[in-house]
């Protein structure tokens, strides 16, 4: 939006300015930037912690503006129109997410559960629109409560589904009026969660479920539910039936199916053997299944049943049945890989490919990978924490990791988080658009939760949350066309996967509060992606009032700026002082009524 001089501009020299009138005037606009910033600081606060005063952040707003009206000034000299902004999606779309068109995959010949894997290469250019939100749609509760509280209209489900749900859907949530609770009203922790990951860590030789955090584990979860644990999780990504995960191979300390509908012992053992592949040496695998839950000799014949064909499987993976307790069952895979030397003739096969490639959905394979990677590491050896050794950092140097430009990315992004969060606080915060009959928001943590690194490197901007004591989530992108860091950023303990953003991301729309895109725009340039795609796949993840952060130079933030216009996005731009053309691009999705 013009801001008023600018229309009071417009009045008196005319709808159409002459080319000459606009610079005269530009150059009088940076004079007066320089005349101001002559009695300002020219740098950017770094101690959050000294009161900022009444001058500056006054200066700080001027030089706002001024960078947001120069490229105002800047388009409508080269003669450059002012985009439309796009329209609401239809109803149907509210959940969409695309490269998952079962029927148009079916239509295109996949079958035998293919149909429900991840086909981008079908996507039709359709007509260009904003995804709604669905009718009921309420801003999420603020952080901690919004842990445990959900209100019932932001998620696809109705109170039959979940009536008709399995048992473990019903031990760990409580269904109310308008709500998914976690726990019970009187404010106690809801028993079946914390049984249930007390029973797992119990099964895996730990004295209590308080030990995995502690223990660093990570577990990729093979179906996305409702179900919830009190340690850390990755994204759940969607069904998978002849592609590989978007993980590379020895990722994982564990992986989890509750009732996932997966036959695993279907395609000769393929989804079993890519289970292998993502686990560390020493991890698990947690499968609970329902048929356990009736007695007499039925239970009995269905368990064999299942476990015949999985015990065969499991002893050419070199895996151990550790415990079984009621209906869940727990294997481990093995630490030594001279066990693969000992197994039977017409076992699975050992890969002979280069174990550390990239795996951005590549066709399941039937033979067991990672055995030759020099991330064999147990991970009852490993370090604790996000922090790794010279010694693991030098593992990851065939990716061209040196151990000094992990050390200052680290640096790099500690001083950036302390300018980010003095120079956004009053934005995110304290400008926060208040909704009727809600009160004013506590700042700094409880607006956003779930953060997205569009274009990490190592997962400093993470890592500088963490330390920070910053009650966010990160999810870490690498760039499929970037260098492939995801190792690294996964033995660091950390959430991350590789994606192409010439492609939609896999989650459901409204999933993250904040998404961080620093120098992708730039990366992305010299590759085939169609930037307004981009802004408006990042629009369709983002949830409403959710924001957005580009870090890039001033010609990709001119760009940004002119797509985030179309995307209906409020922003400003910020000038970083330090004497680049770095700027900062600060917007914030509306909550768009029908």
């Amino acid at each position: 939006m013009r801001s008023s001089w600018f229309n009071k501009l417009s009045i008196i020299i005319g709808p159409k300015p002459p080319v000459n009138w606009l610079f005269l005037c530009l150059i009088s606009l940076l004079v007066l930037i320089v005349v101001l910033g002559s009695s300002s600081s020219n740098t950017v606060d770094t101690a959050p912690h000294i009161p900022v005063s009444l001058i500056y952040t006054n200066y700080r707003r001027i030089k706002e503006q001024a960078a947001v009206d120069y490229l105002e000034l800047r388009s409508v000299a080269r003669g450059v129109p002012r985009q439309r902004e796009f329209d609401l999606c239809g109803k149907e779309s509210e959940n969409f997410v695309p490269c998952y068109n079962v029927s148009a995959n079916l239509l295109a010949g996949f079958k035998e559960g293919e149909e429900f894997d991840r086909h981008c290469e079908l996507l039709v250019e359709a007509e260009r629109c904003l995804v709604r939100p669905p009718k009921e749609y309420k801003i999420p509760l603020q952080w901690p409560t919004g842990r445990d509280i959900i209100w019932s209209g932001n998620v696809k489900i109705t109170k039959n589904q979940f009536l008709s749900s399995g048992s473990m859907t019903k031990r760990l949530m409580f269904l109310e009026e308008n709500q998914i609770a976690f726990h019970l009203e009187e404010g106690l922790i809801y028993d079946g969660v914390k049984d249930y990951s007390r029973q797992l860590a119990e099964m895996i030789g730990l004295g209590s479920d308080n030990e995995l955090p502690q223990a660093g584990f990570v577990l990729l979860h093979m179906r996305q539910q409702v179900a919830r644990f009190s340690w850390p999780l990755r994204e759940a990504f969607l069904h998978f039936i002849s592609r590989q995960l978007p993980y590379p191979s020895l990722s994982y300390d564990m992986v989890h199916c509750a009732q996932c509908g997966i036959i695993w012992d279907g395609k000769d053992g393929m989804f079993l053997i890519e289970v292998d592949r993502v686990l560390k040496p020493g991890g698990y695998f947690v499968l609970t299944s329902p048929t356990s839950r009736s007695q007499g000799s039925s239970s009995q014949m269905k368990r064999k049943n299942m476990l015949l064909p999985m015990e065969e499987l499991t002893q050419q993976l070199c895996w151990t049945l550790l415990a079984q307790q009621d209906e869940t069952f727990i294997w481990q895979k093995t630490a030594d890989v001279n066990c693969y030397a000992s197994r039977k003739k017409h076992a699975i096969p050992l890969c002979k490919e280069d174990d550390d490639a990239q795996s951005y959905y590549h066709p399941l394979q039937q033979c067991i990978s990672g055995t030759s990677s020099k991330r064999w590491i147990a991970i009852q050896n490993r370090s604790s924490g996000s922090e790794l050794g010279s010694a693991e950092l030098k593992i990851h140097g065939k990716a061209g990791v040196q151990p000094e430009d992990f050390f200052e990315d680290l640096q790099f992004w500690r001083s950036v988080l302390k300018n980010y969060w003095s120079l956004l606080t009053p934005l995110i915060f304290s400008d926060h658009p208040k909704r009727p009959g809600d009160e004013d928001p506590l700042p700094p943590f409880n607006m956003i939760r779930n953060v997205m690194d569009m274009n990490t490197k190592y997962g400093g901007l993470n890592s500088a949350l963490l330390e920070e004591k910053k009650s966010v989530w990160v999810m870490n992108v690498v760039p499929a066309t970037a260098s492939n860091s995801l190792p690294l950023i996964l033995d660091r303990g950390f959430a991350g996967v590789m994606h192409d953003w010439c492609e939609p991301f896999p989650t459901y729309p409204r999933t993250y509060d904040m998404l961080h895109a620093n120098g992708l725009l730039s990366h992305l340039t010299s590759e085939r992606c169609n930037m307004m795609n981009l802004f408006l796949e990042m629009d369709r993840i983002l949830r409403p009032e959710g924001w957005v952060i580009f870090s890039d130079n001033m010609g990709a933030i001119d760009m940004a700026r002119t797509l985030a216009a179309q995307v209906r996005w409020e922003a400003r731009v910020i000038d970083l002082q330090n004497g680049s053309d770095q700027r900062l691009l600060v917007c914030q999705k509306p909550f768009l009524k029908k």
